[in-house]
């Protein structure tokens, strides 16, 4: 097929297709669990049109379409597809906002609270946020390759529900949110914004958490892409540093249990370990405001690459990130303890981290609780912190390994 008749394809399908295409992309590597389209994480698929079944005729008539429509419309222009983008969902915004009774007012677990629900608040106000910042903002489906329903469950028994919903705008090719509600005894707030692969940018991370209304961990960061972290981070630590400054409680450091600081974590991340619950509405949801919103003003200040080598780059960096955090999750054993294993898995894998390599062997639930996997202490380290006795099974055993992982 001759060069301009591949153009003029690309051009049809960005003027008559009722979706814009940047939303109705899927990437051709597992970035999308619920394409229509089944794809393989190990044998990247690669879909290419039949443009030999086109005649001669069907040409013509199709140039000639295309010539009235982009005179008649002259504003209009092709817009660049980005990979790991994913159909919207059937779903409109206010039925995916409200599924499984989000946003919930009453706790699942027992409580002692006036407030069980310590961080719906933040759940809210993003959602809220979302909604009125962001363009064509819009529900994408979070389906596991089984099928199975990763936007929620629940263990009556203990007590526990978690729920998941799952977005994407112009700016974001995915926006992922979730709430683990266990009464007092956890409750956690969890949501990562992937900027689309057009911005060379960092991932923002947000992770909160509770554990008995005694102990009380918190990150919120930018999350470097790449190898050489520092050179790539100094483009923003600038703008976060004012932030972090104001808050003294925030300014804590990881320790290397599970995770290598030098690797996907900026040196502006807001880090806490805690006790007050003050510090929750005082310091960490104010400070959790501004991260968010700055990270939007970068990505709409920051002028998109057109280059597909320079994209796909960015793309390999967040399946990298993707990987390394599946590796390492350490809410693996809690989620397997209320849930299932087989269900953290499709979670994890095809939700949490759904550009991530599933390891044929599955999770390994002994080695998270027993400590990091190989090279998470350090670069090329290994964790000597290994407890051989560590039972998963035990949901209060998760929650006291999970409280001490960071």
């Amino acid at each position: 097929m001759k060069s301009q008749n591949f153009l003029l394809l690309a051009a049809a399908g960005a003027v008559l297709a009722p979706t814009p295409l940047v939303h109705a992309f899927c990437s051709s590597y597992g970035g999308c669990s619920s394409c229509s389209i089944t794809v393989s994480r190990r044998s990247p698929l690669h879909m290419a049109p039949s443009y030999e079944s086109i005649d001669a005729q069907a040409m013509l008539e199709l140039e000639n379409r295309i010539s009235s429509i982009v005179l008649s419309k002259p504003s209009t222009s092709v817009v660049v597809l980005s990979p790991g983008r994913c159909p919207p969902s059937k779903m409109s915004m206010e039925e995916a906002a409200s599924h499984h009774g989000m946003p919930w007012d009453t706790t699942f677990g027992r409580t002692d609270e006036t407030n069980p629900l310590l961080y719906m608040p933040f759940w809210e106000w993003q959602l809220d946020f979302m909604q009125e910042s962001l363009s064509n903002l819009h529900p994408i489906d979070c389906s596991s390759l089984s099928d199975v329903d990763v936007t929620y469950n629940e263990n009556k028994e203990k007590r526990a529900r978690i729920v998941s919903q799952c977005y994407a705008s112009d700016e974001y090719r995915k926006i992922r949110m979730t709430y683990y509600d266990a009464g007092d005894s956890v409750q956690v707030f969890n949501s990562v914004w992937y900027p689309d692969a057009k911005y060379n940018l960092p991932i923002l991370g947000i992770d909160i958490l509770s554990f008995n209304r005694k102990k009380y961990l918190a990150i919120v960061d930018f999350q470097p892409l790449h190898e050489d972290e520092d050179d790539h981070a100094t483009t923003y630590e600038h703008i976060l540093k004012p932030i972090k400054e104001k808050y003294d409680n925030l300014k804590g450091r990881m320790s290397s249990k599970f995770y290598d600081e030098t690797q996907f974590f900026s040196k502006e991340m807001l880090f806490a370990r805690f006790e007050d619950s003050k510090i929750v509405q005082d310091d960490l949801f104010p400070a959790f405001k501004s991260y968010v919103g700055i990270h939007l003003d970068l990505v709409r200040n920051t002028r998109p690459s057109t280059n597909p080598q320079d994209i796909e780059a960015v793309f390999q960096r967040q399946r990298a990130y993707d990987t390394y955090s599946a590796d390492r999750d350490p809410a693996a054993g809690l989620f397997a303890a209320m849930f299932g294993k087989q269900w953290t898995e499709d979670f994890i894998y095809d939700f949490l981290f759904s550009l991530s390599e599933r390891s044929e062997k599955g999770l390994n639930l002994s080695q998270m609780f027993g400590g990091p996997p190989p090279g998470a202490g350090g670069k090329g380290g290994q964790s000597k912190e290994v407890n051989s006795h560590a039972q998963p099974s035990k949901g209060s055993t998760t929650v006291s390994v999970l409280s001490n992982v960071i």
